[in-house]
């Protein structure tokens, strides 16, 4: 008798075990794990996974953890197209975080825009990205708003500054969108545009660029590109000779870019739209979190993958309080985050954020770092006042 009371004690136990398992909530993230563009997509795949693990670890969504379901977008628009198309039909998620480029965005936010699925830009920063659709929205500060501040930086580093030379990869849509107002913000500012060249992303000579660079004789060389043909780029104008400031783009925002242009790295100007040292107290945890697991200050293509899956959990958080989540029909569940998204308000690494009616990003924290080597591989993003 003991034994069976035993047994049968067992089973009620296991049974009341599994009604308290909770089935995961699927969320999408569609970046870059290979071609050129995975230099800035392992920084996106490594904060999604420490939002997963560290917002699980505190309840996930009211208690139900999160699933993140990878795909790989690379960097060109076929993949990311078909990565959202697999994580829509097929992994049935609620929404996606993704892609990495604007370029991508124009051609896979569509696809989700028609299913009425809520898409998070963590890195789509040209002119336009949330205008294509009522679904689509971005964590990510257009680059009109980032960039000017570099070129205002530069200025006060050398108020010498009169003359410029302007490069962009002309088949990179967010490239195309950063130069103009690289552009636009140089003349504003008194500047002389005295060359602008053209490069693709797929390029790794520039001997003709350059030698127009060095031709027109500027104080100041501006590269909108992505990490690998930026990086390739800023590297041989410092060994053909150029001494001047650079600006890079929001494209060589990446630690990546050190192991690319090596010792040449050094001195580069960039614009940013997080710093480590953000105020606010859920950067602070972040960091802290961060530096104890990768030994470094987490990056903003990091970060903004982060606040990508963040923004996601805690609108989850908010329709499940008022309806559990288990119970909604997934296109209506879908259409009811779209909603949420846009009318919440987070505190995140990136600083508070919200959205405007059509998924632009209200952010109001922006920086300017310099890079600076330690030796030919090593270096960091000094923050400049």
């Amino acid at each position: 008798m003991k034994r069976l009371a035993f047994t049968v004690t067992f089973a009620l136990l296991a049974a009341a075990q599994a009604q308290k398992v909770q089935t995961p909530v699927p969320i999408g993230v569609a970046v870059a794990q290979t071609s050129n563009t995975a230099l800035l997509g392992q920084e996106q795949v490594i904060g999604a996974r420490f939002a997963e693990k560290f917002l699980n670890a505190r309840g996930g969504i009211n208690g139900t953890p999160i699933k993140l379901v990878f795909q790989d977008a690379a960097g060109d628009e076929n993949s990311a197209i078909n990565a959202f198309q697999n994580l829509i039909t097929k992994e049935n998620v609620v929404g996606i975080v993704g892609p990495t480029l604007s370029q991508q965005a124009f051609a896979a936010d569509p696809i989700a825009e028609r299913a009425k699925v809520p898409v998070l830009g963590p890195s789509n920063t040209a002119k336009g990205i949330p205008q294509i659709g009522e679904f689509v929205a971005r964590v990510s500060a257009p680059v009109a708003v980032v960039a000017p501040n570099a070129i205002k930086q530069a200025l006060k580093l050398d108020p010498k500054i009169k003359k410029v030379a302007v490069l962009y990869a002309q088949n990179d849509a967010f490239s195309t969108s950063e130069t103009g107002t690289f552009q636009e913000t140089a003349k504003a500012q008194g500047l002389n545009v005295a060359t602008v060249q053209k490069f693709q992303t797929t390029d790794t000579d520039f001997t003709t660029q350059v030698t127009a660079v060095l031709n027109a004789d500027v104080d100041l060389v501006i590269v909108s590109g992505l990490a690998a043909d930026g990086g390739n780029l800023v590297k041989q104008l410092r060994q053909l000779g150029y001494k001047g400031l650079i600006i890079g783009g929001n494209g060589l925002n990446t630690s990546n870019i050190f192991s690319v242009c090596q010792r040449y790295c050094d001195g580069i100007i960039i614009a940013q739209a997080y710093s480590p040292a953000q105020p606010s107290a859920a950067n602070q945890v972040f960091v802290k979190e961060y530096r104890a697991q990768y030994k470094k200050d987490p990056p903003q293509f990091a970060a903004q993958a982060y606040a990508g899956v963040q923004v996601m959990v805690e609108a989850l958080k908010a329709l499940d309080r008022k309806k559990k989540l288990a119970q909604w029909d997934l296109g209506e569940l879908r259409a009811a985050l779209n909603k949420q998204i846009l009318a919440g308000k987070y505190n995140t690494p990136l600083g508070e954020l919200r959205f405007e009616k059509d998924g632009e990003i209200i952010q109001k924290d922006f920086y300017v770092a310099q890079i600076k080597m330690k030796d030919a591989r090593t270096g960091s993003f000094v923050f400049l006042k």
